[in-house]
C-alpha cells in the first residue's frame, strides 16, 4: 500500500499514484558502514534473544489481512461490522495453501471507543486464527490513506478505486499536535498488555510506513513536517511499548530508499533500525532490488521478515520474489488474501486512471470471494513452496 513523492528513485518497475503518478523504488540505497549502528538500546532484545525467537519457527509466510468484508480497519473491527465467519473462511482458505502468519492492522479509534470490547474481539480474531496455526503481527498504528477516518459505518468503496476507503492511524489532528500524542499511549499499552504473552501473537508492528506521504491526502502537510510528527510518535510508540516488555518482537519497517547512497540514514529509518527487535521491510519490486535491501539488512545480525511485497503489476510476484526470500530464510508476507471492499485486485494508478471492470493482471490478493484462487497455479506454487522443509 505504498504511496510517496519524498526521495523518489526512478524506476520502470512500479508506478504509483500519490496524487499525481510517480515512479517508485524499495531500493534500501545505503551502503555497509553508513551511520546505522544496530546498537542495543536499553530494553531491546540482543540479536542473539532475536534469532532464538525466530529459530522456533518454520518459514514464515502469509498475507497481509483484511476480510473480503471489511475496507479498512474500523470496518475490520467496530462491532456492528466485525465479521468472524468471514474471518474463519478467508483463514482457512490461507492455511489451505501453506500461510502460517498474518499482518493485521488495528485502529486506536476504534480502542478508544469500546476497549473492553475491541480487545475481546481481538481474542476472537486470534483464537480462530490460531485454529489453523496462524500467528498474527499486529500493526498498532498506519501512516497510509485518508487521515480522517470517522467512527461509525463506513463509506462505500469509490468503484474500481485501490484501497478507496483505507485510513491513517491516529487521525491528522491528533498527529500534528506533538502534546496530544501521549493521549494514545493507554491505546498501546492496554492492547499490547493484554496480549503480551499471547503465543498467538507473532509480533508488534508499532508503525506502518513512518512518514509516507501521499499528496492526494497531504491536507497542508509538508513531508518534512509529517516525517518529524512520526518520528516523535514512534518513539514514543516503542518506549511505551518496552514499558510493557513483551514476550513477543516489536519492529517498524523502512519502505524506501536509506541514505539513497549517502553516508547519513535519515532519522525515521534510524530509529526504525536501530530500535527493532526484529527487521522488517517492504519492497514491491524485482528480485535484484530485494536483493540489495536483503544485503544491507543482514548486516543487522538480526532476523529479516518482509512484511509487504507481491504487487503483480510491477514484477513483484509469488514465482519471482518469493523463491529467493525463502532461500534466505526471510519471512514473506504478501498484501492482500482475498479480493472484497479493499480492492486491491486494482493497481495503484486507479486513483487516476478509470478502470470499469476487473483486471487481467490483478494487482494484489490470491483468492475471489468464493474461495477460487485467481490464478489456480500460483496458489499450487504457494502451497509448495511453504510447505516443503
Amino acid at each position: 500500500m505504498t504511496i510517496s513523492t519524498r526521495r523518489i528513485l526512478l524506476s520502470a518497475s512500479a508506478l504509483v499514484f500519490v496524487g499525481s503518478i510517480a515512479l517508485y523504488s524499495c531500493s534500501f540505497a545505503a551502503e555497509p558502514g553508513s551511520d546505522v549502528n544496530w546498537k542495543l538500546e536499553q530494553g531491546r532484545w540482543s540479536a542473539e534473544k532475536a534469532n532464538a525467537w525466530y529459530a522456533q519457527y518454520h518459514w514464515l509466510a502469509g498475507a497481509n489481512f483484511v476480510p473480503s468484508t471489511a475496507s479498512n480497519q474500523l470496518e475490520m473491527w467496530q462491532a456492528k461490522t466485525f465479521d468472524p465467519k468471514t474471518i474463519d473462511r478467508e483463514l482457512g482458505w490461507a492455511a489451505d495453501i501453506g500461510f502460517n502468519c498474518m499482518r493485521v492492522f488495528l485502529h486506536d479509534m476504534a480502542w478508544k471507543a469500546d476497549p473492553a470490547g475491541f480487545e475481546k474481539r481481538m481474542d476472537e480474531y486470534l483464537a480462530i486464527a490460531d485454529r489453523y496455526g496462524i500467528k498474527t503481527l499486529f500493526v498498532i498504528f498506519d501512516s497510509c490513506w485518508d487521515p480522517r477516518p470517522e467512527l461509525g459505518p463506513q463509506k462505500e468503496p469509490v468503484p474500481f478505486v485501490h484501497n478507496s476507503r483505507w485510513v491513517q492511524s491516529p487521525h491528522i489532528d491528533l498527529l500534528k499536535d506533538p502534546a496530544r500524542h501521549d493521549e494514545l499511549k493507554p491505546y498501546v499499552v492496554s492492547v499490547i498488555t493484554r496480549f503480551k504473552d499471547d503465543k498467538r501473537v507473532l509480533g508488534w508492528d508499532l508503525l506502518n510506513e513512518p512518514g509516507n506521504y501521499g499528496t492526494n491526502y497531504a491536507e497542508g502537510w509538508k513531508a518534512k513536517d509529517k516525517e518529524a510528527a512520526h518520528l516523535i510518535l514512534l518513539g514514543k510508540a516503542f518506549d511505551w511499548a518496552r514499558e510493557v516488555n513483551p514476550s513477543q518482537p516489536l519492529t517498524a519497517a523502512p519502505w524506501l530508499n536509506i541514505g539513497s547512497h549517502a553516508a547519513t540514514t535519515p532519522p525515521l529509518e534510524k530509529l526504525m533500525l536501530e530500535r527493532s527487535d526484529v527487521i522488517t521491510f517492504h519492497c514491491y519490486d524485482k528480485v535484484p532490488a530485494v536483493e540489495k535491501v536483503v544485503a544491507w539488512l543482514k548486516a543487522s545480525g538480526r532476523p529479516i521478515i518482509c512484511s509487504e511485497y507481491m504487487s503483480r503489476g510491477s514484477g513483484s510476484t509469488f514465482d519471482t520474489v518469493t523463491p529467493y526470500l525463502k532461500d534466505q530464510n526471510i519471512g514473506a508476507i504478501n498484501w492482500g488474501l482475498v479480493s472484497g471492499r479493499s480492492q486491491t485486485i486494482f493497481p495503484w494508478d486507479s486513483w487516476t486512471k478509470k478502470y470499469t471492470e476487473e483486471p487481467k493482471l490483478w494487482f494484489h490478493d490470491v483468492f475471489r470471494k468464493d474461495g477460487t484462487p485467481y490464478l489456480k497455479d500460483e496458489t499450487e506454487f504457494i502451497r509448495k513452496l511453504a510447505i516443503t522443509k
